[in-house]
């Protein structure tokens, strides 16, 4: 199905970049079939080695297309969407990636009866192991949820779900690589204490937390089922996992993300 469309992408910064390279990599699309705009001409100068076409005018790269993907800051949407409002017909795809901007703010500025996706995508997806949440505006349909899968699927996982779950996405995967990080820092730290050297603690880490996250994803078993699977009786892990709980390392995680999913809905109600 993306084999034959054509794609504006407004906004070539990292998300849009990676974009970019996924869909080349993955020969998902021919590079002349992708158009890229920026706000300032060293921009598209410094990604010229991509091959594709760029153009500082989000409108002329706009008409050519049948999927157009606006991944621009937040604060940059309304300008973006005033300016493409004009060049969009109900032909096109409008895939938004910018945060807190429901599809609803879009197709309201917009105005017009135009297929609208909003997708939240993570940082992982910079090395195809992403998580990419999508939800559906008014006017989109299977097709348009397809496509959208397609595309941001060659950057990892997808999931489609209703909106008003789109905060709580936010706060959890695209947040949670920040709280992994730190978990993931902190056990490396641990490593460090005793007696690992620093880059080893770290890649001992930064596997075992691949693994056991791919374990879940791949067995379907809940992780409190795998957990007690690696805690034995009497044994070592029991006595860490006594420490978490008496830090209180649970109750913090879950804190965090109801926090950041909160921050989530303050940000996109103005």
């Amino acid at each position: 199905m993306l084999a034959k469309k054509k794609v504006a992408l407004i906004g070539l910064g990292k998300l849009g970049e990676t974009l970019v390279r996924a869909l080349l990599d993955a020969q998902a699309l021919a590079p002349e079939r992708i158009t890229a705009t920026a706000k300032h001409p060293e921009t598209l100068a410094a990604k010229r080695g991509l091959g594709i076409r760029t153009t500082l005018n989000n409108r002329a790269a706009v008409r050519g297309a049948d999927v157009v993907i606006v991944s621009v800051k937040p604060q940059a949407m309304p300008e973006a969407l005033r300016q493409l409002r004009s060049a969009l017909t109900s032909r096109h795809l409008l895939i938004s990636t910018v945060t807190g901007v429901h599809s609803a703010d879009i197709e309201r500025r917009l105005g017009k009866s135009i297929p609208v996706v909003r997708t939240m995508p993570n940082t992982p997806c910079l090395v195809r192991a992403g998580m990419t949440g999508i939800a559906p505006g008014k006017y989109a349909r299977p097709e348009h949820v397809a496509l959208a899968q397609e595309i941001f699927g060659l950057m990892g996982r997808t999931l489609v779900l209703d909106e008003r779950y789109m905060d709580a996405v936010t706060g959890l995967s695209a947040s949670g690589p920040a709280f992994m990080y730190v978990v993931l820092e902190a056990l490396a730290e641990g490593g460090l204490k005793v007696g690992l050297p620093r880059e080893t603690a770290t890649e001992l880490v930064a596997q075992t937390m691949l693994g056991a996250a791919k374990l879940v994803l791949e067995t379907g078993e809940h992780p409190a089922k795998l957990k007690d699977a690696v805690t034995t009786p009497a044994g070592c892990t029991i006595d860490g996992l006594l420490e978490l709980e008496e830090g209180g390392l649970r109750v913090a995680l879950i804190k965090a993300v109801v926090r950041t999913t909160r921050r989530a809905a303050e940000l996109r109600q103005g």
